[in-house]
């Protein structure tokens, strides 16, 4: 098993305003990550502190590993071309 960490776009539709007028909103999210399960865990994780959703609350369409031509976040891609960190 490799411990090499690789970019995923994890996309899917996630419930804002789900106490008043609900209202299925789409999202795509870029995410560095040993495993599809870890990429997963971090979405899940953002989207719950920025936007206060439960798990139920998001539902995910689509993992998939994409290469870093495809990444259009410039702080992903620099922190992937960083060769050490200060």
């Amino acid at each position: 098993m490799t411990n090499e960490v690789k970019i995923y776009r994890i996309s899917g539709l996630m419930l804002l305003s789900h106490d008043s007028v609900p209202e299925w909103k789409k999202f795509t999210k870029y995410v560095r990550a040993v495993s599809e399960k870890d990429a997963l865990e971090k979405v899940y994780s953002w989207l719950g502190s920025n936007h206060k959703l439960k798990r139920y609350h998001i539902k995910v369409s689509e993992i998939k590993e994409v290469r870093l031509e495809e990444v259009k976040d410039k702080r992903l891609i620099d922190l992937s071309l960083a060769t050490k960190l200060r």
